[in-house]
């Protein structure tokens, strides 16, 4: 594949070498071998999300079956996966395809511009050495959807008066010692149900604050019938069997919430009461208002979470926070919890596109002003893919379909002499909800960071699997899209390294 590390030109310009990043290299390296591309990525590390949150028990909300690439089968035995396991699954990815050397890392990409009469992108990122600069065809942004740089973080009154630490997740500091000592931590979403199990097993006593309770689910963390299956099949065969069997499991029971949420809701509840005390107060603790998946379901792999609590060594206070005090938490119900450390599992914050500012031929993009076609494309941005996962199933599920489907449209405008691809909505298209269908904080929070869906195919972000495999894998696709040559000469750069 030509690539030279000091080029000021290439076919794709993939943003981001985490999950996503390094799976979309695959694909073009498979599917597009004679163009050239080259990895942008900010850090200085493979793993993305992996790499940056390394906070105790770090581990995936989804099976590893899915959440892995169809294309490298996962082979460790449990099938939700610790952090470190998943990231050197992704690096492992990148040296057995070749990947890591197009890296190019500590590049911070900042600015993209189009210009149609070049059918170019110019892009800018920041480096230790000073601002470099970078002319594509194509710019793929594997960056995911959520800041680097800042997580969410409310502030309450009477901080600065806490005698202990406060951390937030995404910012965990290295070796922080928390044996014996009384944690309280805030929130009720994924990072909390991870961090109040694993931190229980050293700290005097872990409390999970929350305003409100969240759906929660457990599950094991090994997959019996994977095991078994590995142990007689090739490990492809192995993987595609298990895969299918999670995706149609996982989509089963999502239809389930939005047809039966009454049903799924007692369904869980029961599930609950088992795991829990008997005299566990259910619906205070683990009763949210919302039906399954109108927010993110969490996953308590073991049970831990349910153990901890049963053993004593963490418990869960549904109340709001008044105002930090020299020794903890006082509620607003006027108990003080006592803390020697706290931690803000308070969320992410919503970032589009990687931060960076998008123009065309002059004209400042807002991405929450586009609609998202097949959920990996903008309207009005020619060349321009996002590598956006499922948020009710495993990120990968999705990546792997856009990155497919991305180069279907590269070779089909190799094939047709096309320079650029622009989404057009034709009139009837209109935007009915955000790309993110979730009522969650965050997600709200966050609305200005997202595209939006629109009523019908192709602008209908899904969430369902097998319905956009069958159209990222074999519909069409020149549907809704404005092809054009370029008119002009690419202008070229001085040297990006």
């Amino acid at each position: 594949m030509p690539h030279n590390r000091d080029e000021t030109d290439v076919d794709v310009l993939i943003v981001g070498a985490g999950l996503s990043g390094i799976g979309a290299a695959v694909h073009l390296k498979q599917n597009c071998p004679n163009e050239r591309w080259a990895i942008w990525e900010g850090r200085d590390a493979i793993g993305g999300t992996w790499d940056l949150f390394r906070y105790p028990g770090i581990r995936s909300d989804s099976d590893m079956y899915t959440l892995g690439y169809r294309f490298k089968p996962w082979k460790a035995a449990k099938a939700i996966a610790d952090g470190p396991s998943i990231r050197a699954y992704i690096r492992e990815t990148a040296e057995e395809h070749g990947i890591t050397p197009h890296i190019h890392f500590g590049h911070k990409v900042t600015k993209a511009e189009w210009d149609s009469a070049a059918a170019r992108w110019t892009v800018t990122a920041t480096t230790s050495a000073g601002t470099v600069t970078l002319t594509a065809r194509f710019l793929f942004m594997c960056s995911g959807y959520y800041s680097y740089d800042q997580g969410h973080r409310p502030t309450w009154a009477g901080e600065a008066d806490f005698k202990g630490q406060i951390i937030h997740p995404q910012f965990w500091p290295e070796g922080l010692d928390y044996a014996g000592k009384r944690v309280v931590v805030i929130g009720s979403g994924a990072t909390a149900v991870t961090l109040v199990p694993e931190m229980a097993r050293k700290a005097a006593h872990v409390t999970m604050l929350q305003r409100t309770p969240t759906w929660m689910v457990s599950r094991p963390s090994s997959d019996v019938i994977a095991n078994a299956l590995k142990a007689i099949l090739p490990a492809q065969t192995a993987y595609n069997i298990i895969r299918w069997k999670n995706v149609t499991l996982g989509q089963y029971f999502y239809r389930q919430t939005r047809e039966r949420p009454g049903k799924v809701r007692e369904l869980l509840l029961k599930r609950l009461a088992k795991l829990l005390p008997a005299d566990y107060d259910l619906e205070t603790h683990f009763t949210p208002g919302y039906n399954p998946w109108d927010q993110r379901l969490c996953l308590v792999p073991d049970a831990d979470l349910f153990n901890a609590i049963k053993a004593g060594t963490a418990s869960i206070r549904t109340d709001q926070i008044q105002r930090f005090e020299a020794g903890g938490i006082r509620l607003t119900s006027g108990t003080l919890l006592e803390a020697d450390i706290i931690v803000t599992a308070t969320g992410l914050k919503l970032e589009s596109v990687g931060g960076m500012a998008v123009g065309v031929d002059g004209r400042s993009v807002r991405i929450a002003d586009t609609l998202a076609y097949k959920g990996m494309m903008f309207s009005g941005v020619p060349n321009l893919f996002q590598s956006f996962g499922y948020i009710n199933a495993s990120w990968t599920l999705r990546s792997d379909l856009i990155a497919d489907h991305a180069c279907r449209l590269i070779n089909h405008m190799r094939r047709h002499g096309w320079d650029s691809a622009t989404p057009t909505p034709a009139p009837d298209v209109v935007p009915e909800r955000l790309a993110m269908d979730l009522a969650s904080g965050y997600v709200q929070r966050g609305a200005d960071a997202l595209p939006r869906s629109g009523n019908r195919a192709p602008w209908v972000v899904t969430a369902d699997y097998k319905y956009d495999r069958r159209e990222l894998l074999e519909g069409p696709v020149d549907n809704e899209m404005a092809f054009a040559r370029a008119t002009a000469p690419v202008r070229m750069l001085e040297a990006a390294e």
